[in-house]
């Protein structure tokens, strides 16, 4: 899948989740999500284009999602790196 719509896909998701006030359970509300819904290859792509920088545009709460809850989204990320 194009990055651009794993983007554009990961943004709306985000945007549901910046209404909670409390940024912890909104960071946890996208890494749920993304573990839940998303297939392991897109979760894969979207993991391996951030840490290449290649996600332009990406929501800073999908960031805060794949730096501090990375292992829930992707395991293997954090065991090879």
């Amino acid at each position: 899948m194009k990055i651009e719509k794993l983007v554009m896909m990961a943004n709306a998701i985000a945007a549901f989740f910046e209404a909670e006030p409390d940024r912890e359970i909104a960071i946890d509300g996208v890494s749920s999500h993304l573990r839940r819904f998303w297939d392991p290859r897109m979760r894969r792509q979207l993991v391996e284009s951030v840490d290449a920088g290649q996600c332009e545009g990406l929501n800073a709460l999908v960031r805060a999602a794949l730096s501090e809850r990375r292992e829930q989204i992707w395991p293997s990320a954090t065991a090879s790196g």
